[in-house]
């Protein structure tokens, strides 16, 4: 509560200006650099900056030979800055497309590397569906994905592990079950299911995705303090699976995801442990989206979609 009544407090003696012109500067390093981006003269840009200075009390920088460095409370007006403006720019952005006479854009994060096909499914009918509704896909955020969400840097997060907040809608979209996948002449494809042990022995591929949050470590090797032999970070998932089936190493993706790339390369899945790992596929949204038709029309949408992607 402090800190939202001290952000209001700055703001009533800041202007977009201000901050515009801290961001550039923090970037470009001088003055000069960034009176030039900004189409302003170097002079007017100093003393923008003096004048907000005198304000607020204190030096918002300071000199470091032809480069200026941040103070502390340059380093919060930063922050504020790298808050605020995508807000504006996307309400900015949002104003002119309503003025064009379109519907808006939704802005899509994914935290499921794996999804992006799946996606490309529910994309097509949907951009039939809304001419006048633009797409913009995001994978990587300034602030992680639930953060993005709370920042207005995303409309809409695809999730399998959705944090819930009381502001925040998750809706379970589907089922699925993570298996390890190996080629079929690897020795652990003949197993009805593989121990913590057994994948400690094997080259594990992966998204590049800090280990805490892939599930074949935090729900399958840690809990048994184990490791694999080696771990490698590949980011396209065909890679992967070429790598896979060429005895490259072994990777834990979906089912359905295996289930379709089987069809052309020599993959078979095992499932990880006795009772495998099952998961869920969750879209999530800010509340005071819900009845966004274009938002609810993608929800329901995605969820009729289910039957196809798990055969």
């Amino acid at each position: 509560m402090h800190t939202y009544i001290n952000i209001i407090h700055e703001l009533d003696m800041l202007e977009r200006n201000h901050l515009t012109i801290i961001q550039e500067v923090d970037r470009l390093g001088t003055l000069s650099d960034a009176a030039k981006y900004l189409h302003l003269t170097q002079s007017a840009l100093s003393h923008t900056i003096k004048k907000l200075e005198t304000r607020l009390g204190t030096k918002i920088w300071q000199k470091d030979g032809r480069r200026l460095q941040l103070t502390q409370a340059g380093k919060h007006l930063l922050f504020l800055a790298n808050r605020l403006l995508p807000q504006f720019e996307h309400a900015e952005e949002l104003l002119k497309q309503y003025a064009e006479g379109q519907r808006g854009i939704l802005r899509i994060g994914m935290e499921c590397h794996p999804c992006y096909q799946w996606l490309l499914t529910v994309v097509s009918p949907f951009l039939q569906a809304w001419p006048h509704v633009d797409l913009d896909i995001k994978q990587k955020f300034q602030f992680g994905g639930i953060g993005a969400l709370f920042e207005h840097e995303i409309d809409m997060l695809i999730t399998p592990d959705p944090i819930i907040k009381s502001s925040l809608s998750f809706t379970p979209v589907f089922d699925y079950e993570l298996v390890l996948v190996v080629s079929k002449d690897h020795p652990l494809a003949s197993k009805k299911y593989v121990t913590p042990e057994q994948v400690s022995n094997e080259v594990l591929l992966t998204y590049p995705v800090e280990k805490e949050r892939l599930d074949i470590f935090n729900q399958f090797l840690l809990p048994d303090n184990y490791l694999p032999r080696k771990h490698k970070l590949i980011e396209n998932t065909e890679i992967i699976l070429q790598m896979v089936a060429d005895g490259r190493g072994v990777s834990a993706l979906p089912q359905w995801l295996v289930n379709d790339y089987a069809k052309r390369l020599s993959i078979k899945s095992v499932k990880l442990g006795k009772r495998g790992i099952s998961k869920q596929i969750f879209i999530g949204n800010r509340k005071t989206d819900n009845e966004i038709d274009y938002i609810k029309n993608f929800i329901r949408i995605a969820k009729n979609l289910l039957p196809s992607i798990n055969t």
